[in-house]
């Protein structure tokens, strides 16, 4: 429900908070006092289009907050989580927009855009009169009221669709693992066979990249390893070299190593570094010597590289991968090749599927023509007493069969369409396009009067519905009124003395003059308030005896 309407700088509000009942609220005022501005303010934060014009003379920017509570299992809810909004079932909307031309919108403190705004109040509330909100100009929700006065019938053929579909689901991803028609199956058995000669070809072993990199390496480097070497070989072993000077070293402290333990240690000391450097000297030679490649060796490396590097491009990141990718291939192949006559059973199934589910929609069908027909039997009697004598309306569905019916959908093969006349001698024509403001309001009053909950909604708003009623007409719409506020908030306009003795709380719309400008301000009206609100709707005088009518009106709707 909607609970708080918070409105500033909108027309001629400078600033309004409304509080709304649960149950049934009406405005009411003179013509002009600025009822219309409230509607445009709630639809405003709902998400119509901003118009500048909206902006309150002499303001740079208007701003409207709406505060819903909602059941946390609501579909407004399941959209706030789909834009991971957090609610706890309140929801607060925020929107602003100025001169500028630019605005802000929040949901509990998020922003967000139009679009995804639009996506959530879808959900909270349905504007009866000529807006974006309504809900039963869409032909998908129209099809959803049907469905939603058969209920448990409807959703037991729609669970069995559901099974038929899934079924037919595994099927297909079946016959896509086997290689789709026979066309497809030569097709990726062609690639998948290039794949495996490609990696089978290659010979491929683990860690094989890395030694022919280190190689390379080694080749490229040759020259430079050659000298390195060379060069220790030649500062050690030429003549003047370290190991000559070792020698005269050695030959040196031999001759004194005797006198003392020291010179003794000394020597061995020398004696153990020419030994460590003639056999680095040796090492130094054996490794020049081991440099044994040809230019040929160095091309077949390159080559190999590049082949390894190209299959790494293909089919993973490393040997191991390939060869993994190369098992899978494998069995993919050995699958598909024998997979003709599985693809041919499967295929049998997905046919006996779609029979099924053919006639699951065929089942659906007849029921939703019949419960229309007395669905549209019921609107049109509840549209005549609500002042359309002449209404026709019907439910169009559309024609199918085996070869074009919709096989693919839980919500079956129809396709509907209302079509509504207001008046006599002219054709029924697709709702949405016939259907005024004032018989919108109406014939939403009389569809809520039969059917109760069928979107989710929870706040319903009628703008004129009281447009050419008076008398008989009048209590019955107010009837209606509180037999939908039981389970659903209605906030409306009215004109009527008896919807607004139905009310559970009346708002007054009223002009005042404040500092040489005219505003528009709303009041909530107590019971003797809202008793000389009706004594005025009726065009009595203000006397005890039209206060005395005034109560009995409100008197008969708390019974």
């Amino acid at each position: 429900m909607l609970k708080r309407l918070c409105v500033k700088n909108v027309a001629l509000i400078a600033a309004a908070d409304i509080e709304f009942d649960e149950k049934l609220n009406i405005l009411s005022g003179e013509t002009g006092s600025g009822k219309s501005v409230i509607l445009d303010s709630i639809n405003f934060v709902l998400g119509s289009k901003a118009d500048k014009t909206m902006i309150r003379y002499g303001e740079q920017e208007l701003s409207v907050r709406a505060e819903f509570v909602v059941d946390e299992k609501s579909d407004a809810i399941k959209a706030l989580d789909e834009l991971d909004i957090e609610s706890d079932g309140e929801i607060v909307i925020t929107r602003r927009y100025g001169h500028d031309g630019k605005g802000a919108i929040k949901i509990n403190g998020n922003a967000v855009s139009a679009a995804m705004l639009k996506s959530v109040t879808q959900h909270l509330v349905d504007v009866h009169g000529q807006s974006e909100h309504f809900f039963l100009l869409s032909e998908n929700n129209q099809l959803k009221v049907v469905d939603g006065l058969l209920g448990e019938k409807v959703e037991k053929i729609k669970s069995s669709l559901n099974g038929l579909l899934t079924r037919k689901r595994e099927l297909k991803a079946k016959i896509a693992k086997l290689g789709g028609d026979p066309a497809e199956r030569e097709r990726q058995l062609d690639i998948l066979n290039y794949q495996i000669r490609e990696i089978e070809n290659a010979d491929l072993r683990e860690g094989e990249f890395d030694e022919l990199k280190s190689r390379q390496n080694l080749i490229a480097n040759t020259e430079k390893i050659l000298t390195a070497l060379n060069s220790v070989c030649s500062a050690f072993t030429d003549d003047n070299g370290c190991l000559d000077a070792i020698s005269i070293a050695k030959h040196g402290v031999g001759g004194i190593s005797s006198i003392s333990e020291n010179y003794t240690k000394l020597y061995e000391r020398i004696e153990s570094v020419g030994l460590e450097l003639a056999d680095i000297s040796e090492t130094a030679a054996d490794l020049a010597g081991e440099l044994n490649f040809d230019a040929r060796e160095a091309q077949e490396i390159d080559e190999r590289i590049t082949l390894i590097k190209n299959l790494k491009k293909k089919y993973g990141a490393e040997e191991s991968e390939i060869l993994k990718f190369l098992q899978a291939a494998k069995e993919k192949a050995e699958l598909i090749s024998d997979g003709a006559e599985l693809t041919e059973k499967f295929t049998a199934e997905i046919a006996e599927c779609d029979a099924e589910i053919y006639k699951e929609c065929v089942k659906l069908t007849n029921l939703r023509k019949t419960q229309a027909a007395e669905f549209c039997k019921s609107v049109v009697t509840e549209l005549k007493s609500l002042n359309i004598p002449d209404a026709a309306f019907s439910v169009k569905f559309n024609d199918y069969d085996e070869s074009n019916a919709n096989l693919n959908s839980a919500n079956g093969s129809d396709e509907i369409e209302f079509l509504f006349s207001a008046n006599k001698g002219e054709p029924q024509k697709p709702l949405n396009k016939v259907i005024s403001g004032g018989e919108m309001s109406r014939f939403m009053l009389a569809v809520k009067t039969i059917l109760k909950g069928v979107n989710g909604i929870s706040t319903y708003i009628f703008d004129e519905i009281d447009a050419g009623i008076s008398g008989f007409t009048a209590k019955t719409v107010a009837e209606k009124f509180v037999t939908i506020a039981r389970d659903t908030q209605i906030i409306a306009v009215s004109h009527l003395a008896q919807v607004c003795a139905a009310s559970d709380a009346q708002f007054l719309i009223y002009k005042e003059e404040e500092s040489g400008k005219t505003l528009t301000k709303i009041k909530k009206l107590d019971e003797e308030s809202k008793l000389g609100e009706i004594v005025r709707l009726t065009g009595s005088v203000n006397s005890t005896a039209a206060r005395q009518h005034a109560e009995e009106l409100i008197n008969q709707f708390k019974k």
